[in-house]
Parts: C-alpha cells; sequence; structure tokens
C-alpha cells in the first residue's frame, strides 16, 4: 500500500496537484478505493514496461554501435578467427546469426566458436550478425549488426609475370630445374628460378648454376649470382659457372688434381700442421687459377663487347668434392653471399664451406668481376678443405634462399635452423609444398620447382638451390 500511495503521490506532483495536510486522510481514503488502486497499479505496470523496452532498445543500440574488428583475411589462405559472446560483452544474446559468410568462403563453427574458412575473393566484406536480447520473444525479427572483413588479395597475384625479349643476344631461360646421378653413388637436384622483381618488369633471370663429374673421382657444383644492378650480369653469372667447369675440365687440371691424391695419404700418414698446409697451399693454387682464369674471362668478354667489366658483376661459389676411403675431401670457393654447407650423415652436425660477404645495405657484397679481391688479404680465406667422414646434403644456395630462409649469416652454424630447412623443403610450410629428396622421386625435379615458388615478405631476388645428396 506504501508503494501506491507513493505512486499515488508522484503521478499527482507530475500533474502540479499537492496534498494539503488536511486534506491527507481523504487522500488516502481515495487511493484505498478498489478502482483507483487498479488504476495507479496500472500505470505502475505500464511505467516498468516502458522502462524495461527502453533498456532493451538501449542495450541493442549499444551493441550495433559497439566496434568489433575482424582478423583480416587473405585470399586463397586458411582464415580462422575466435567470435566469442562473453568476450564481446554479450552474455544477454541468446541466439544469433551471419550473413554473408558464405559468399566469402567463410563459415562458423558454433562448437568452437571460430569463423574459419579459405576466402576466395579480395575486398571489403559486409557481414551481417543478427542476434535476439534474452526475454525476447522468439516470433520477433532478429536484430542486425554490420560487420566489415577486409579479405586482401593473395599477394602473389598483385606481381606480373611477364615474358623476357628472347631476341636478345644475352637470353637466359626463366627458371631451370635439373636432377642427375654425380660421384658415383650421389644424385643431385638444383633449381634455378627467376625472381619475381625481375618478372615483374619482364627483365631476366641473373642467377645460374653448373655441375659436372669429372676425373679421377672428383665432382664439381657451382652457383653464381648475378648483381641485378649490372647490366648483363645473367651472362657474368653464365660464364662464371662455365668457365669453372671447363677449367676442371681440362687434362692439365686433371693431372694436377692428382697431385691431391698423395697430399691426402701424406695428411692421413701424418696428420699435422706441415700436411695440412701443403694441402691448403695445393688448394689455393689449383682453385686459384680457376678462379682467376674466370675473372680473367669476364675482362676479355667485357672488352670484346663493350662492356664495363662492373656491367658483369656476379658472385661465385663451387665446391669440388671425391669419395675416398677415409672420407670425403670438400675444396671450396666463394666470392659474394652465397652460402655452402655440408650436413654430416647423422644430419646432427653443420659444416661451413665459406663465409659469406654481407654488410649494411649490401654495401659488402663482393663480385668476382672486381680486381681488388685478388689484391686483398682475405683472398686466401676464400678457399677452403674440409675432410668429412660422410654426409647426408651438400647444399649450395643463393641469396634469394639464404635470405628468406636464414635471414642473418650467424645463423648459418646453427645445426637448428638447418633441420627447419629441411623440415621446410618436406612440406613444414604454408604452402605444404614438399621435396622428397630420393634418388627414385620421379617428381624431383617439378617438387623443388613448385618448393621454389615459396612466398617472402620483401624476397623477391633470383633463388638457386643445389642439393647434393
Amino acid at each position: 500500500m506504501n508503494d501506491t500511495k507513493h505512486e499515488a503521490l508522484e503521478i499527482f506532483k507530475r500533474a502540479n496537484i499537492n496534498i494539503p495536510a488536511h486534506r491527507k486522510e481523504a487522500f488516502e481514503a481515495f487511493i484505498n478505493e478498489g478502482q483507483n488502486i487498479d488504476s495507479i497499479n496500472t500505470i505502475i505496470q505500464h511505467q516498468a514496461g516502458l522502462m524495461a523496452k527502453w533498456k532493451e532498445k538501449e542495450r541493442i543500440t549499444e551493441i550495433v554501435r559497439q566496434p568489433v574488428h575482424m582478423l583480416n583475411a587473405t585470399v586463397g589462405k586458411p582464415y580462422e578467427t575466435k567470435f566469442d559472446l562473453a568476450k564481446l560483452g554479450w552474455k544477454d544474446i541468446t541466439a544469433f546469426e551471419f550473413s554473408g559468410l558464405e559468399e566469402a568462403g567463410l563459415f562458423f563453427d558454433a562448437k568452437t566458436k571460430q569463423i574459419t574458412g579459405t576466402p576466395t575473393q579480395s575486398g571489403d566484406r559486409k557481414i551481417v550478425f543478427k542476434f535476439r536480447l534474452e526475454g525476447e520473444p522468439d516470433e520477433l525479427p532478429l536484430h542486425e549488426k554490420g560487420l566489415t572483413l577486409i579479405i586482401n588479395p593473395d599477394p602473389k597475384s598483385l606481381w606480373k609475370n611477364l615474358p623476357n625479349d628472347k631476341a636478345d643476344p644475352y637470353w637466359k631461360e626463366d627458371d631451370s630445374t635439373m636432377f642427375a646421378p654425380i660421384n658415383g653413388d650421389r644424385h643431385i637436384v638444383v633449381s634455378c628460378e627467376r625472381g619475381r622483381a625481375h618478372a615483374n618488369v619482364g627483365s631476366y633471370r641473373e642467377d645460374d648454376f653448373a655441375f659436372k663429374d669429372l676425373a679421377n673421382g672428383w665432382s664439381v657444383v657451382v652457383v653464381a649470382d648475378g648483381a641485378g644492378s649490372a647490366k648483363i650480369s645473367r651472362k657474368g653469372s653464365a660464364i662464371a659457372c662455365n668457365g669453372i667447369v671447363d677449367y676442371f675440365l681440362q687434362q692439365s687440371t686433371a693431372d694436377s688434381m692428382e697431385k691431391f691424391d698423395k697430399l691426402l695419404q701424406q695428411h692421413e700418414a701424418n696428420s699435422g700442421e706441415d700436411t695440412l698446409k701443403k694441402i691448403n697451399l695445393f688448394v689455393y693454387n689449383v682453385l686459384g687459377k680457376a678462379v682467376f682464369g674466370v675473372h680473367k674471362q669476364l675482362q676479355e668478354f667485357a672488352t670484346a663487347s663493350g662492356f664495363a667489366l662492373k656491367d658483369l658483376n656476379s658472385t661465385l661459389v663451387f665446391t669440388l668434392f671425391k669419395k675416398y676411403d677415409i672420407g670425403y675431401a670438400m675444396l671450396s670457393f666463394g666470392v659474394g653471399d652465397c652460402p655452402m654447407a655440408v650436413l654430416n650423415k647423422e644430419v646432427s652436425e653443420v659444416t661451413n664451406l665459406n663465409w659469406i660477404d654481407v654488410g649494411e645495405f649490401g654495401g659488402g657484397t663482393r663480385f668476382i668481376t672486381m680486381p681488388e679481391i685478388f689484391n686483398s688479404d682475405k683472398f686466401a680465406t676464400r678457399f677452403g678443405f674440409k675432410l668429412i667422414d660422410d654426409f647426408s646434403y651438400l647444399i649450395l644456395m643463393s641469396d634469394g634462399i639464404y635470405d628468406p630462409k636464414f635471414v642473418v649469416e650467424s645463423n648459418l652454424p646453427d645445426m637448428k635452423k638447418w633441420k627447419e630447412f629441411l623440415a621446410d623443403l618436406g612440406g613444414k610450410n604454408e604452402d605444404k609444398a614438399r621435396v622428397e629428396l630420393r634418388a627414385d622421386n620421379k617428381d624431383i625435379v617439378n617438387q623443388l620447382a613448385a618448393w621454389m615458388d615459396f612466398w617472402s615478405v620483401g624476397n623477391h631476388d633470383d633463388r638457386t638451390l643445389a642439393i647434393v645428396f
């Protein structure tokens, strides 16, 4: 009764009717009349219902206006994001559905509270979130809240793949992948791919490679990376690779290499600094002649063709290897930023066969065309000799592989990074591209060519990868 009396007084006050003290008894008698009590209670109920409707309206407006950021998606890339009502503060929503997800290639899983799928088209997609609040009748239409899902285009699709000019005298095919037996019971697979940066403007692949079985049980693998800023570095890298192979195919070089057998025997019998010095001197002299010979060929070609020597700028790395009873002899040379490494049989240790020229903004890069590398006090350190009991993989790569997969020079001695690299080759990557490094794998060429097309933000240079296994 007190509530009814209080509400009656409030109603009268809002009507500017004040009840004086001497009329209170009459007023109480008035509101105690049955019909008047019913009228006041009806007013109270209508007010409560009106307030509830207003709060409901406010809550709906609050939800509709609440900013909700949806994780951006990418065409062709699996998408997954949580849509948890509790985390959004929407526990009072008892029913909901989405409109527009299916058209974007997505769907909502109520059990996992996730929006998943693989978008097929790029653009700003309008998604409608339809909902009902707790206590609302089922027959009422659902409320609607607009959401925006940004679907980015596949970054690969933004790059052009323009053909190069086949009439150019220094034309080179865009991609080359080869698989062959090497050094007896070993095999080599190597792929060299034109980078997206070159494909985008219709220019040429600057990287190159070569490999060959030589006399007396030796084999050689060569990789060269032509400088993108040089006019005909594609020719420079080709001259460098072929020049190394041609040098070691010469009979006079084969005769010189026979002397290594005796040096290694001496080293095996009397392992020490003296025999190691003799081997290192041999490597320096024989491989040094090969390197200087390539430099000279590049000079002669530049002069004859009317180019500056720097127009043929190219890095150069190569490894000679031969199997002996005591293991594999690895002779190497490197100039530039192309790593070479050998992994032991158990894939538990890595031996780097060269140090790489690196520097801030590429300022440390050196090329076989530079005369100053031959006069540098570091020239002798570019040659190497390693005796490996056995190996699982001998790997040479250009910076188009090194930069995205190893990032920095300090990762090259890290066996963990090499295992990650092998796992990547084995299919642990975004594209699930897999290369089965088996001699009986008839699809190995296609597999490696497909793997080479991996996406890496900011890394669009030519790519070369050679693997002996």
